[in-house]
């Protein structure tokens, strides 16, 4: 039990420099200016591509978000596998009501294991401008949005901008840890690593601003990989530029998923965080100290000492995720912090899951995933 205890006590001390880190970090970032100001607009026009595949919450309000811009030239172009996906008749709304924006490409045949990457590349080849802007099709914007992600690329030694997102007052409980998630733990993370790696060597798949410049420099998209927009941002960056994180965090509500729904989506980006990160993967295992802490007690026998501890983790993070939430704007979500300690084992419970297997669901298919995020799907029997 000696032994134990002194293992669960290094662990937790892990978790309380991490914690600090995460805390000092996220303060640091949005504190300072962003690298460049929305109202220095980039010139030129921008082509905004959605890959959609099924009909998410909210979708008419999202869509139309992207279609009420300021920028003052610009396009958006949606790309759908199936022409029968229930997404198609919404769009086909949008594009009757803003017919000078909206363009719709359906039935585009797979040309990989990566659909969504798949569906961009077809949007690419019928972009009018320069400036590329990658968005997923669950986001809800700001008239800003464009200018905002896309005037830092007015630097040519910057090959992208990239954004976080969360739910800032998510009304379920499903929502809710997704977005403590999001909010408390990947970005803060992020912004560690983009400290311990010198910048940001990674994407978010749900907003990626580039010049088709770069995007040519790093390789254009790849069909075949799962986690392709953290390679996307990884080959931006080896290939000379730098990689920004925006300020903008974007809403990305989930609405009433299930604890289940979660929970598969979380595997999956696990594993494709092992598959692309490998060893760095496994570093998480400082990053749970509310998991840790019962645990301590119990193996210490409620010792003095264990009990300094635990409580100074648990005051630690939940004052790191107040500073993450109010950084990000979305302070509302403190009245879900009661659910932090079970949002935390949840997360503990998909790192161990997500430390083996190489088996995905996403969006109906199974996929298995090889070295180095490279994916091929199976059936779903198997």
């Amino acid at each position: 039990m000696v032994a134990i205890s002194i293992l669960l006590a290094l662990l937790t001390t892990g978790s309380l420099a991490f914690y600090l880190a995460c805390a000092y970090f996220t303060r640091q970032f949005f504190s300072r200016s962003p690298v460049t100001e929305p109202a220095e607009r980039l010139p030129g026009g921008v082509s905004l591509l959605i890959p959609c595949c099924g009909l998410d919450e909210g979708a008419w309000e999202n869509w139309s978000s992207l279609c009420q811009q300021d920028h003052p030239e610009y396009e958006v172009l949606f790309g759908v596998v199936d022409p029968k996906d229930p997404a198609v008749p919404v769009i086909e709304k949008l594009q009757a009501t803003y017919p000078h924006l909206v363009k719709l490409r359906t039935g585009l045949a797979p040309r990989g294991a990566n659909h969504k990457d798949s569906s961009l590349s077809y949007l690419l080849k019928e972009t009018r401008y320069d400036t590329i802007v990658f968005a997923d099709s669950d986001i809800c914007v700001a008239p800003d949005y464009i200018d905002t992600v896309t005037a830092p690329l007015a630097d040519p030694s910057l090959g992208m901008v990239t954004c976080a997102y969360v739910a800032h007052d998510p009304k379920h409980i499903g929502a809710a840890l997704a977005s403590l998630n999001r909010c408390c733990d990947f970005i803060p993370s992020a912004l560690v690593a983009r400290a311990l790696d010198g910048g940001i060597k990674f994407a978010i798949g749900v907003t990626m601003a580039i010049r088709k410049d770069a995007l040519e420099k790093a390789g254009n998209l790849h069909m075949n990989r799962i986690g392709s927009d953290y390679n996307l941002g990884k080959r931006v960056a080896e290939a000379g530029y730098r990689v920004e994180l925006s300020h903008l965090i974007l809403e990305s509500d989930t609405g009433a998923e299930s604890l289940g729904d979660v929970w598969k989506r979380e595997l999956r980006w696990a594993r494709t965080i092992r598959f692309n990160r490998g060893a760095v993967y496994y570093g998480q295992v400082f990053c749970f100290g509310l998991v840790y802490l019962p645990l301590l007690l119990l193996a210490s026998g409620f010792a003095t000492w264990a009990w300094g501890l635990a409580i100074a983790t648990a005051l630690l993070r939940y004052l790191q995720a107040w500073i993450a939430a109010s950084q990000v704007g979305a302070p509302k979500l403190a009245r879900w912090f009661w659910l932090l300690p079970l949002r935390d084992a949840m997360t503990f419970g998909i790192w161990v899951a997500g430390a083996f297997g190489d088996r995905i669901f996403w969006r109906g298919r199974q996929l298995r995933i090889t070295e180095d995020g490279i994916i091929q799907e199976l059936p779903l029997t198997s």
